[in-house]
């Protein structure tokens, strides 16, 4: 369990990285398996949004403004 906003910073920071690893993956396995490309693309956008909103909160907790592409 993290016990200082710098800990809590960087297994946020780690979070992120892995939700971006996981958005590529999906659309990866989409276009390899032949999966439906529709539903890759909507997971993938899920997993981003999600991946920007622990980027922002690890900015935050940073003490600094989130970067502004994190907001789209």
């Amino acid at each position: 369990m993290p016990r200082t906003t710098d800990e809590l910073r960087e297994r946020l920071e780690d979070i992120g990285e892995a939700l971006a690893d996981l958005a590529m993956d999906a659309l990866r396995s989409a276009l390899e398996d032949g999966d439906d490309a529709a539903e890759a693309k909507a997971q993938e956008r899920r997993l981003t949004r999600a991946r920007r909103s622990v980027e922002k909160a690890a900015a935050l907790l940073a003490d600094r403004e989130p970067d502004p592409d994190l907001e789209a």
